[in-house]
């Protein structure tokens, strides 16, 4: 009996997380009727089947494919601003950057502008460049190249071919998925432009949260002895973080809260 609630309880969480894709622990506690306990080993239960990736209070759907940017936007706020405040003052004496697409690259590109000034970035993100715009003393450069309006991002021969004439002091990109073999990404085009971004650029830090550990996509674009840096929400654990450590690849994340529940 208590098998059969339990089963149920998990397909109403996967149900949940398919119309919300992305719920705190609270939320679905709240949901289900059950204790936060109960839903964290739930979550612990779904994560080792496959079914949903954890995040730091919570969880979100896994895709075989990521969600357009617009829909990323809305998920991991929390965690992605958390990222941003860590990623941006290691930045900190740079002249030139690169910034690749994505909805935490935004986030952090608005840490940026607000940290930072008198420095030129190169991006081939129309979003990057827009929050970026709110420092005036920001150079924003972007690409030519083809327009994906999925991802609001330039690619193509034209924009590899341009950021060949630079050399930046770190490239900054994101991820679809981080695993032992190194960073993914779903969109090709998109892994064309970070591979470029790091060739060019003196160091490369990945920003990525946490439900991207473990997870592959179609296209590998960097192995980790060639991350300087990932920043994340929370530290790896196992196979990642021992393929991170073997490579030289320094992770950092947000310091804890000296407040209980902080």
């Amino acid at each position: 009996m208590a098998s059969s609630k339990k089963a149920a309880r998990q397909r109403r969480i996967i149900d949940e997380l398919n119309i919300q894709p992305s719920l705190r622990i609270a939320e679905l506690a709240d949901r289900l009727g059950v204790s936060t306990e109960t839903v964290r080993r739930d979550l612990d239960e779904l994560t080792r089947d496959g079914l949903i990736a954890r995040t730091y209070g919570g969880a979100v759907r896994r895709n075989t494919a990521e969600p357009g940017l617009n829909e990323r936007h809305n998920l991991l706020v929390t965690e992605r601003q958390a990222i941003a405040r860590v990623a941006a003052p290691l930045l900190a004496g740079s002249s030139l950057l690169m910034i690749g697409s994505g909805a935490t690259t935004v986030h952090v590109a608005r840490r940026i502008a607000f940290e930072m000034n008198r420095i030129t970035v190169i991006t081939h993100s129309f979003g990057v460049a827009t929050v970026l715009s709110l420092n005036p003393t920001i150079q924003v450069i972007v690409t030519p190249g083809l327009y994906h309006p999925g991802e609001g991002a330039i690619h193509g021969a034209q924009t590899l071919r341009f950021l060949e004439d630079f050399r930046a002091d770190w490239a900054v990109v994101g991820a679809s998925g981080l695993d032992d073999e190194g960073a993914s990404d779903a969109l090709i085009e998109a892994s064309e432009v970070y591979s470029m971004m790091m060739r060019r650029s003196a160091r490369t830090m990945i920003v990525a949260d946490s439900s991207k550990f473990g997870q592959h996509f179609a296209a590998r674009y960097t192995t980790w002895d060639r991350v300087d840096t990932v920043v994340s929400e929370r530290a790896p654990t196992g196979r990642l973080l021992k393929a991170m450590d073997a490579g030289g690849a320094i992770v950092r994340t947000p310091a804890p809260s000296p407040f209980p529940g902080g």
